[in-house]
């Protein structure tokens, strides 16, 4: 989609939120690598941590963000598989205010062109809580990748046309 070279780019203050209860920041190559992306973008990267696939201390993490006036955007990565300690759908769950259906479903269109069906093992999604954005990748870097390369870098460009997420921004805590 086009970039609209004549309008003004406006940085989002993103924190990375990485769900794991194996890995360190020293083996976070999926949060690494999204980092990188979203720096390489122009973005701020407002905060970072990891914590264990436990609902409720994503769920505080996460309520912690959202309450944090220098937060504009949380994106997650791990935590959304089928088995017993991946929870990062359900914490968000709790936290949302509006689901973003829209988001996972196209994220799984794209990761098929890579994984092919075994991305119907992956409960990627968003939301938007309380004027923050909150999307939850799956933990592989590949996925990452996908979810950045195919959605975010452009649905977090101010100038991405016809429309994106940033300028929905000042209007999200609207009634």
């Amino acid at each position: 989609m086009p970039i609209d070279e004549s309008a003004v780019f406006v940085p989002v203050r993103i924190a990375v939120l990485t769900v794991s209860d194996t890995r360190g920041l020293a083996e976070d190559r999926s949060g690494d690598t999204l980092v990188a992306r979203l720096s390489a973008a122009g973005h701020v990267l407002a905060a970072r941590e990891i914590v264990r696939d436990d609902v409720s201390l994503i769920v505080a993490t996460l309520h912690r963000w959202i309450d944090d006036p220098a937060v504009d955007c949380i994106i997650t990565t791990g935590g959304t598989g089928v088995t017993g300690r991946d929870v990062t759908p359900e914490a968000i769950e709790q936290v949302a205010d509006k689901m973003i259906p829209g988001f996972g479903e196209l994220f799984r269109w794209l990761s098929f062109q890579t994984i092919g069906t075994s991305t119907v093992q992956s409960r990627a999604c968003a939301c938007v809580t309380r004027g923050t954005y909150i999307f939850a990748l799956p933990g592989s870097t590949g996925a990452v990748k996908d979810g950045w390369d195919g959605i975010l870098a452009s649905q977090l460009d101010s100038r991405h046309k016809p429309c994106n997420f940033v300028e929905l921004m000042p209007r999200l805590r609207e009634r």
